[in-house]
């Protein structure tokens, strides 16, 4: 394991994808590549990272749930990115003598990949969505421990507001970052993911050797081939829950229909 990237890594390549969407899985996949530097955690959890973190405010995985949180991670003056790149080159592992790029996953950034391009203009960008209602199940599994709910306010319309925030910013990111991206779902890695990794190596070539259909370990919980769970954690939302998130989805629908994404519940 060669350690320490500083004069080795030639780009980044950010993932931009909210929390419980398949970025995880994804950069461990990516780390696998004989060209990949990895980083030990989130790149928001990096020791030496200068900003906003979801520790660090207490938002955890409800980081886009409010106007007020969305701009602490908007501030500009909250980042220094010359020491975060630093920590960040300091921090990563590579298994290869010829690895020359850097995977960075943190669904925070995604609020901030303009901030992130303009910082770093030699980034490529990966951009994915999930099910809402699938990632929303596994922010209301997380109960109290997911973030802070207003009172009066259920876990499940905090998180549809989160969710909403998070696609929306994600459309913006298709439109603004233009060449510099790929995007493609979950849905999409998991059914076709040798597809999925052709794209991704058409825009970082670094990458040819990826490889999606594999198993691999996730947040150290548990070790399977890349499958799609939506259907399962969908089918453990509760009548409550679901009305809870349609209150806020069907305020947006044309947003999630232009994702691929049809309504769950009566």
């Amino acid at each position: 394991m060669i350690a320490g990237g500083e004069g080795a890594i030639q780009r980044p390549l950010f993932l931009l994808a909210p929390n419980n969407s398949g970025s995880t899985f994804l950069a461990a996949a990516l780390g696998q590549c004989a060209r990949a530097w990895s980083l030990p955690r989130e790149g928001q959890h990096v020791t030496g990272f200068h900003g906003p973190s979801s520790r660090g405010t207490g938002t955890r995985l409800l980081w886009a749930a409010t106007p007020a949180s969305i701009a602490t991670f908007r501030d500009a003056a909250a980042y220094d990115w010359d020491r975060t790149r630093r920590a960040w080159y300091f921090h990563a592992r590579a298994a290869d003598a010829d690895a020359d790029t850097l995977v960075i996953a943190s669904p925070p950034f995604l609020l901030i990949a303009d901030r992130i391009a303009a910082a770093f203009p030699d980034a490529a960008f990966l951009i994915m969505v999930r099910n809402p209602y699938a990632v929303a199940e596994g922010i209301v599994r997380r109960g109290a421990d997911a973030g802070p709910v207003a009172p009066g306010d259920s876990l499940a319309a905090t998180a549809a507001r989160h969710i909403v925030a998070a696609l929306a910013a994600q459309a913006a990111n298709r439109a603004a970052l233009g060449a510099r991206t790929t995007f493609f779902t979950y849905e999409q890695m998991c059914r076709t993911p040798a597809a999925v990794a052709a794209r991704i190596a058409g825009l970082v070539p670094a990458f040819a050797d990826l490889v999606l259909d594999r198993s691999l370990p996730v947040k150290g919980r548990y070790n399977e081939v890349l499958r799609d769970m939506n259907a399962d954690q969908i089918a453990r939302l509760g009548p409550a829950q679901l009305a809870d998130l349609n209150r806020v989805f069907d305020d947006h629908r044309d947003l999630l229909t232009g994702f691929g994404y049809d309504r769950v519940g009566a």
